[in-house]
């Protein structure tokens, strides 16, 4: 492609810069000013006056990286969807995805606030294992995942808890079935399986007490919460270590293939 024009402050038309020249002017801001905003002009340059050329294809890369560094996550985004887009194939498409993931997961907010970022990192990075299994960015995406997927249970946690403290107990326990059933391997499933003997407990409902009480010792017969599970029940004249393997908690559990105690009788 040759070369193409633009005008100056006087009118006259003047060649645009040569693509290595952008790139390398691209690289000089990022590595040796710290002025990602700069740097990724520079690098978008290159795309914009030959997007097919080998330049502009690293140039598009730099560009999205350029812009995470900066904070500019939706400048990231766009420019590592391009990425993909137009070079899929690319080994380094990988990271593109991984980039696109790593925006959205840095600017998750507290369980208190909305948490669509924090689905969208998780939809991101899961993107990364199944299309790039054997990519270098597979198991830090996989990590990211845990702890996005931690996040969204610790939301579910929140609003139980809200709940539960107005005695709004069928609502506290429709948040901690969802953390029970979908979000079973991170650290909020022990409270969760307490709170639901709590709840239970509260609306008279001894079966599905005790049995969350049960599933929560054999799978951690260790945690405290367990403790505090298998004290409630107890005093409220129930059977602790009892489970019904019918319960959808007993069921969320054996179909993932953890530990399940006796059935009940």
């Amino acid at each position: 492609m040759g070369c193409s024009f633009f005008r100056d402050k006087s009118g006259d038309y003047v060649p645009d810069d040569p693509p290595d020249m952008l790139y390398n002017e691209g690289l000089f801001l990022l590595n040796n000013k710290g002025d990602y905003k700069g740097a990724a002009k520079k690098f978008d340059e290159v795309d914009r006056q030959d997007p097919y050329s080998d330049w502009a294809r690293k140039a598009l890369l730099m560009s999205a990286y350029a812009y995470y560094q900066a904070e500019e996550y939706d400048d990231c985004v766009n420019s590592a969807k391009r990425y993909i887009t137009l070079h899929p194939a690319s080994p380094d498409a990988a990271y593109a995805q991984y980039l696109i993931g790593e925006s959205y997961y840095d600017q998750i907010l507290d369980v208190s606030r909305d948490q669509e970022r924090a689905t969208k990192a998780i939809d991101a990075l899961q993107e990364v294992t199944r299309k790039y299994p054997q990519s270098e960015y597979a198991i830090a995406a996989q990590k990211k995942v845990a702890m996005a997927r931690d996040q969204l249970a610790g939301k579910e946690m929140d609003i139980g808890r809200f709940y539960e403290n107005r005695h709004d107990f069928v609502g506290a326990i429709n948040r901690f079935k969802v953390v029970v059933t979908q979000y079973q391997t991170t650290r909020h499933v022990e409270e969760a399986l307490e709170r639901l003997s709590e709840c239970y407990v509260a609306l008279g409902i001894m079966d599905e007490a005790q049995t969350a009480a049960a599933v929560l010792g054999h799978n951690f017969p260790d945690s405290p919460w367990y403790k505090d599970a298998y004290n409630l029940v107890k005093n409220a004249g129930g059977q602790p270590t009892t489970e019904n393997k019918g319960s959808w908690i007993s069921r969320a559990f054996q179909k993932i293939g953890l530990a399940s105690g006796p059935q009940s009788g």
